[in-house]
């Protein structure tokens, strides 16, 4: 049924050839589809389809190139054609315009149109003509279909001559016809076999948005506990992404996209940010595409940046003499007033100084997870402080909430009493837009990195957001303390399946928690 051939419309009797428009050309081609006439003869209009929708697809990469001005230009076919399809499209095409030639009374021709150019079309169906001769054969050719979005071989590769000569097999076959119907023969069919077994073109993949894809993503992701700053270090990559690639449809991204734009990359970042970062980002996004039916495949999925090992100079937690001093700094830290006596630095961020690091170096936390606590996630339980970290309160890189017992130095340096006289939220930051406790804990816990850093107290090269959690771990170890307990402290995954039976108490984490050995705070 003629309803069944793709790209062609029936209306009222009359035929048309129908392309929709990419919704990213409709600002420079007006309205949301384009159509030819074909007639109102089936067969005839079968027989035009092709070449009107060549056309049509010509005009459409015209527009992409206007749009693409000044961008990259590494971006695959938009409408890729087998070398067969796009012979029996030639063809098709040379029939078409012979039969509108021959509607006017000054069109005459016998015998071969050119008779050298039919020699040398022999030649090149025999695989005997150089690229010099194919290009002089049929270059132009090439390069319109190549216009019309249809092949991005290079001239002179292997794709480039196969494509060559499929179009002189089509513009040999296109020749003979010309002969028959000079004869008054319209009854002649090609006899190459490239023309016969020619495959109808696959049905262009439905264009996905990029960035509506990236935004589904992060709901998802919100949706399940995670990425509650809605992505913000990957929003840059994914922007990136699309400003390199010109476009916004993740249906037309190739792997040699990706591996483009990672070798751009490598140009101005690191091996180990392109590699945990940016490919990262869009690996991850892809897959999820593909686990969502949103996209067939992953192109970036075996997209690799390798990165050199990374070599440690020394522990990668604090030693005891670097603990004691960042420690006794902090309890007895105190801003420093402006030229008018003015203290500019916001209490949370005094507080932050002051409680942050202690808190960490007893219990093992990340920075961010203890600068987002609120008033209302401290608790007693029979006599111990817990504090509860949440996502609730911000973010959580396991995802689920955890209770940490607060030792006992922590107390005895005044913790319960600055509690007390603490307004309800945010103890370490400003934020009172639960959307943004994210940013405003992560910002608390950079200000106090580089406070750090500027007084000298941080060692050069170490993580001070990881440096407290490695010490941690090493001081459990040396009290024999069991891994699987010091985990749920942490807050760090079990190791296999059987880490996962059982509960760790809270019981057995005071019990932990309590073994560690006091801080000597005294800065003498």
């Amino acid at each position: 049924m003629a309803g069944k051939i793709k790209n062609l419309l029936n209306r009222n009797g009359r035929y048309f050839a129908r392309l929709v428009v990419p919704k990213d050309l409709r600002g420079i081609i007006d309205g949301a589809e384009r159509r030819t006439a074909l007639g109102a003869d089936y067969r005839e209009a079968v027989k035009k389809l092709p070449g009107a929708i060549a056309m049509i697809q010509h005009e459409f990469a015209l527009a992409e190139r206007k749009a693409m001005q000044g961008r990259p230009t590494n971006t695959p076919a938009r409408y890729p054609l087998a070398p067969d399809q796009i012979a029996h499209s030639h063809y098709m095409q040379r029939l078409a315009l012979d039969e509108e030639l021959r509607g006017d009374w000054r069109y005459a021709s016998f015998g071969y149109p050119d008779e050298g150019k039919a020699e040398g079309l022999q030649r090149a169906k025999a695989g005997s003509a150089d690229n010099a001769e194919l290009m002089e054969l049929v270059g132009k050719q090439v390069e319109r279909y190549r216009a019309a979005g249809n092949l991005d071989a290079e001239i002179g590769s292997p794709e480039w001559r196969e494509i060559a000569r499929a179009l002189c097999h089509a513009e040999f076959e296109a020749m003979e016809r010309a002969l028959e119907r000079n004869e008054g023969d319209y009854t002649g069919t090609p006899s190459s076999p490239i023309l016969l077994n020619a495959q109808p073109p696959d049905e262009p993949p439905k264009r996905v948005s990029l960035s509506r894809l990236w935004d589904e993503y992060v709901s998802a992701r919100k949706q399940a506990g995670f990425m509650k700053d809605g992505g913000q270090r990957q929003n840059s990559v994914i922007k990136g992404f699309r400003k390199y690639l010109g476009h916004d449809d993740a249906a037309r991204i190739a792997k040699k996209d990706v591996l483009a734009w990672r070798d751009h990359l490598m140009k101005s970042k690191s091996a180990k940010t392109v590699s945990d970062v940016d490919l990262m980002t869009v690996r991850t996004l892809l897959r999820w595409a593909v686990e969502n039916d949103r996209l067939p495949s992953n192109v970036a999925e075996t997209v690799k940046q390798p990165k050199p090992r990374q070599v440690f100079s020394r522990e990668r937690g604090y030693t005891l003499e670097e603990a004691n001093t960042i420690l006794a700094a902090s309890r007895t830290y105190e801003p420093h007033a402006d030229e008018n006596g003015y203290v500019r630095e916001k209490p949370n961020l005094v507080a932050a100084k002051r409680w942050v690091p202690i808190i960490c170096a007893l219990t093992g936390a990340r920075v961010s997870e203890i600068t987002q606590l609120r008033k209302e996630d401290i608790r007693q339980v029979d006599r111990h402080w817990i504090a509860r970290i949440t996502p609730d309160a911000g973010a959580v890189k396991s995802g689920g909430f955890r209770d940490v017992p607060l030792h006992r130095q922590i107390i005895e340096q005044g913790f319960a009493e600055f509690l007390s006289t603490a307004p309800s939220g945010p103890l370490f930051h400003n934020g009172s837009d639960k959307s943004k406790f994210v940013q405003k804990s992560k910002q608390a816990s950079n200000q106090i990195a580089d406070w750090l850093r500027n007084s000298g107290l941080r060692p050069e090269g170490m993580q001070p957001s990881h440096a407290w959690r490695h010490r941690l771990k090493t001081q459990c170890r040396e009290l024999a303390l069991s891994d699987r307990v010091v985990d749920a402290i942490q807050g760090h995954a079990g190791k296999s399946a059987s880490d996962n039976y059982g509960d760790v108490t809270l019981k057995t984490m005071i019990d932990a928690i309590n073994q560690l050995p006091l801080y000597d705070l005294d800065l003498d």
